[in-house]
């Protein structure tokens, strides 16, 4: 393999009297001109390698069908009106919000994120009605940026007000109860040339009135430490502003309220910090109703008095279960409970007494999924009987459900808009992780798949910041399976799928248990007969990209392919951009002793040996300002630099996108076409090779 050079340096740093070498510093640098060169020449490279996979362009025409087939979210009401994201498809950014008189009404456009740039770049990235129905709040987003702007368009006009608001990355606005304003969580603005690495701070919770002049918002609170996250909400009876404030990820939060009639009081602590999670569910009257882990590791509701929330007061409603309680809210009078029991989704109807009422019927191994602007899986309001939620599958998009509270009948609204059909299978197992511990996974195939050890595999997983990997649907994974290939879903220890011990055993400085779970999974799936570690290719993204990264450099003789999308690679300075300073709760501070030893130790960037590598490719977005690409360009140039193999490494850095999100429709089947091609070819008996640029 004939690589592009990269730029190789002396730099070496001191990490508490170890010096730990640099070489590919230059490379955090996007603007620098060697690095623009550098990664043109690796995207030539790859697209070249990927050019001579003689399915590719098949992989991308099925998965741009699959993009036009179109899907629609969750309908949800405000002040009588109802609205719904869909997706008409074929489209460069979907979610294009409708406002409808009722729930089943075709309605009219009210907000076409496509009409927003030429190239699509340009993403609605979150909305937010007004109690009133009449006025919403949306988030623009440029080229993958986290950074956001806030707009306010009327609804019978469909135009927008004067109202502009700059420097969030917070996409929970919240409106006053009479909409003549909403707050929001800013910053200041950065320094000229550092928007896409200037470490994220000075958070603030402020207040916009409508037709004002953003120099004019006042902050409502500020946090007592520059380095603190606000993360806000209103509650249910529109009385309060909820201000949960956090030092990073999986951090314990202090609940600070916010009474509307009374704000020349200040935000007062309703729940001081501690290392439990604290949701409000729900106030009435004077009583918070908080979904929380304290004292119960799958979670439990406590009744708070406002005027006396000391812990010793708290009235327990709904105790903790076998089943972890991921979410509650307050619909139509009484608790609907969000549950997973072995990864999977269970509503559960309790009234605010406590007393179950019902569970709701829910398809077999499937879970709640929602819009991916308003955020929400499940929609109602306080006030009324009527629930609507979405679910999906391995499978299945979503289908959608209404519920009546009061008669107990769930009712089938809308069929998914896509379907692998019956001729597939999803099956639920375990893997035995090295210190004993069951690691769940859900493994989709053919049902007339031959298990003769050659199935290629496509094995998933994230495991960490106590996000639930759960059964979903992805139309890179329907094409993977449509092609004959394997789906290993793997519910990791880091997540949240088995609650408060589950995510603890796979963070800090039990983070490498993570990496021993999903390698156990490949180890699972090499002995069942269905396959074996040729045949075995591994993908995540972020955190998940960091999965993939340790377990490359630890195991590479498990796996026959990895994918590792926008990942965190570099352990011992991600702390140093943009938002990385809050990952140190969730991995440990490379700036202290005994927590840089955790992650010397696993560190992907600083673990490449020389050795024989299976097949890699990187991706990352060169406006991604969450996990900046130098992560990504310097793992890239270590691991070609090191490999030893005939198995090629590349590096695929998408120009005018970010982490994820807002990433315009053709890109997107751009590199899943991309990805899939890869993995399939490298997977097969004749894998694919690459003799030069």
């Amino acid at each position: 393999m004939n690589y592009p050079p990269a730029n190789i340096s002396t730099q070496a740093d001191d990490f508490h009297g170890e010096i730990v070498a640099d070489p590919y510093r230059a490379l955090e640098d996007i603007a620098d001109p060697a690095t623009k060169d550098w990664i043109a020449a690796q995207n030539e490279l790859t697209q070249t390698a990927l050019a001579a996979v003689p399915f590719r362009m098949q992989i991308a025409d099925r998965l741009e069908r699959l993009r036009a087939i179109g899907t629609a979210g969750v309908p949800f009401e405000r002040g009588g009106r109802w609205f719904q994201t869909r997706d008409p498809g074929a489209r460069e950014q979907g979610n294009v919000l409708f406002v409808m008189d009722a729930p089943d009404d075709e309605g009219r456009v009210l907000l076409d994120p496509d009409e927003l740039s030429a190239d699509g770049t340009v993403a609605v990235a979150a909305v937010r009605v007004a109690p009133g129905g009449d006025k919403v709040a949306w988030a623009r987003m440029q080229a993958g940026s986290d950074w956001l702007t806030w707009l306010v368009r009327d609804v019978t006009s469909a135009a927008d007000e004067a109202d502009v608001v700059r420097w969030s990355k917070d996409l929970a606005a919240q409106w006053l109860p009479d909409g003549a304003g909403f707050f929001y969580v800013g910053m200041p603005e950065p320094k000229a040339g550092s928007h896409f690495t200037a470490l994220s701070s000075g958070y603030r919770v402020m207040l916009h009135q409508m037709g004002a002049d953003q120099a004019d918002d006042e902050p409502v609170f500020v946090p007592d430490e520059p380095g603190h996250v606000p993360v806000i909400r209103m509650s249910t009876d529109g009385r309060f502003l909820i201000i949960s404030v956090s030092a990073g990820l999986g951090a314990g939060h202090e609940i600070r309220v916010l009474e509307l009639d009374r704000s020349d009081r200040g935000c007062r602590v309703l729940l001081p910090a501690a290392e439990a999670r604290h949701t409000i569910v729900a106030t009435v009257g004077g009583t918070f109703y908080v979904l929380t882990d304290d004292d119960a590791g799958r979670g439990r509701i406590v009744a708070v008095d406002s005027l006396r929330p000391g812990r010793q007061h708290w009235r327990e409603v709904v105790p903790e279960a076998a089943d972890t309680l991921l979410q509650a809210h307050f619909f139509g009078g009484r608790l609907v409970c969000h549950y997973l029991r072995d990864g999977c989704s269970l509503l559960r109807i309790i009234g605010l007494d406590g007393a179950k009422e019902r569970d709701l019927p829910l398809p077999a191994l499937t879970t709640l999924s929602g819009s991916p602007i308003s955020h929400e899986a499940i929609e109602g309001t306080p006030e009324s009987d009527v629930v609507h939620f979405e679910v999906e599958s391995c499978t299945e998009s979503g289908s959608l459900w209404r519920h009546d509270l009061v008669s107990g009948q769930t009712t089938l609204v809308r069929a998914a808009a896509f379907s692998l059909g019956g001729g597939y299978v999803t099956e639920r197992v375990t893997a035995c992780s090295p210190d004993g511990t069951g690691v769940p996974m859900f493994v989709t195939r053919r049902a007339d798949l031959p298990r003769d050890g050659s199935a290629r595999v496509l094995l998933h997983g994230y495991g960490g910041v106590g996000a639930c990997i759960t059964p979903r649907f992805s139309a890179m994974w329907a094409a993977w399976l449509e092609r004959g290939g394997m789906l290993a879903v793997a519910s990791l220890r880091g997540g949240g799928e088995y609650g408060q011990a589950w995510y603890h055993a796979g963070r800090l400085a039990a983070k490498q248990n993570v990496f021993d779970d999903f390698c156990a999974c490949a180890r699972w799936l090499a002995a069942s007969g269905w396959t074996r570690p040729d045949r075995i290719a591994i993908n995540g993204g972020s955190n998940g990209g960091l999965l993939v990264g340790a377990c490359l450099t630890q195991h590479p003789e498990l796996f026959g392919a990895a994918v590792a999308n926008v990942g965190v690679f570099d352990m011992l300075r991600f702390h140093r951009f943009t938002v990385g300073r809050f990952w140190t709760t969730e991995y440990g501070d490379p700036d202290v002793a005994a927590e840089y030893r955790w992650l010397r130790r696993y560190s992907p960037l600083h673990n490449v040996r020389p050795g024989r590598y299976p097949a890699t490719m990187l991706t990352t977005g060169d406006h991604d300002d969450r996990v900046v690409p130098g992560h990504t360009l310097k793992f890239g140039a270590a691991l070609q630099a090191a490999q030893q193999g005939q198995a090629p490494i590349l590096v695929r850095v998408e120009t005018g996108a970010g982490h994820s999100a807002g990433k315009p429709g053709s890109k997107a089947v751009a590199e899943a076409a991309d990805m899939l091609a890869f993995l399939e070819s490298a997977l097969s008996e004749k894998p694919l090779e690459i003799r030069g640029r």
